[in-house]
């Protein structure tokens, strides 16, 4: 369980480091005032998105490494076998 929670706990560092930067990106850029709750939703949501379509690329990526690690084991069994 611990190593469990030490990624976990690396995981939410890193999510929270990424968002620093954002929230000040997305602050010059469309001149949200980060002392109105509204804007603070906006820049949430914005993030949210960020991090749904980030999780969705990885996916893609994880699923290519491991539909070619797949087939190029299957070679080598191929080959191995000769």
């Amino acid at each position: 369980m611990g190593k469990n929670r030490d990624l976990i706990q690396i995981l939410a560092l890193v999510i929270i480091a990424m968002f620093i930067p954002f929230i000040g990106s997305i602050a010059l850029t469309f001149g949200f005032n980060v002392t109105n709750l509204d804007d603070w939703l906006k820049i949430g949501a914005t993030f949210g998105y960020f991090l749904l379509i980030f999780g969705l690329e990885l996916v893609v990526v994880y699923l290519y490494f491991k539909i070619t690690n797949s087939m190029a084991n299957k070679k080598l069994e191929k080959y191995k076998s000769k």
